[in-house]
């Protein structure tokens, strides 16, 4: 296992850029903080590297283990990222399912005011309210 074996430490270096990337940079905006794809597709790139390294290596147990470990930080970011998203804290005054919410007024997108009680009168059979999770 010798450094001129580009494709191996690039993959490996650009595997943890690619873990750090997302905490420092990525996390900063909904677009790639929700679904980190710029990260996935920096951990895809990585793992090609990896892979081909591998394939030209002659000795294949160190490098085997350095793919490993490339592999391995991608595993733990998919896992800490999955993880990491359910251990949002508990919401304890939102209305549970069957319960009427309480009245509000927004905005809608033509920035005209909705009431909940408005759109009770026109929707005979009820209103659905959908809350989508989010950072905006």
């Amino acid at each position: 296992m010798h450094l001129r074996n580009w494709p191996l430490w690039g993959g490996l270096l650009l595997a943890v850029v690619a873990f750090f990337s997302y905490f420092i940079v990525f996390s900063r905006w909904v677009i790639t903080r929700d679904v980190p794809w710029v990260t996935y597709l920096l951990f895809i790139v990585a793992t090609v590297l990896l892979i081909a390294g591998v394939r030209h290596a002659e000795r294949k147990l160190g490098v085997s283990i350095v793919a490993f470990v490339g592999i391995a930080i991608f595993a733990v970011f998919v896992f800490a990222v999955t993880v990491g998203t359910k251990m949002l804290p508990a919401s304890h005054g939102a209305p549970r399912v069957g319960q009427k919410a309480p009245e509000f007024a927004l905005h809608d997108t033509a920035n005209r005011v909705v009431t909940l009680s408005a759109l009770e009168q026109s929707a005979p059979k009820g209103v659905l309210l959908i809350f989508y999770r989010g950072y905006w």
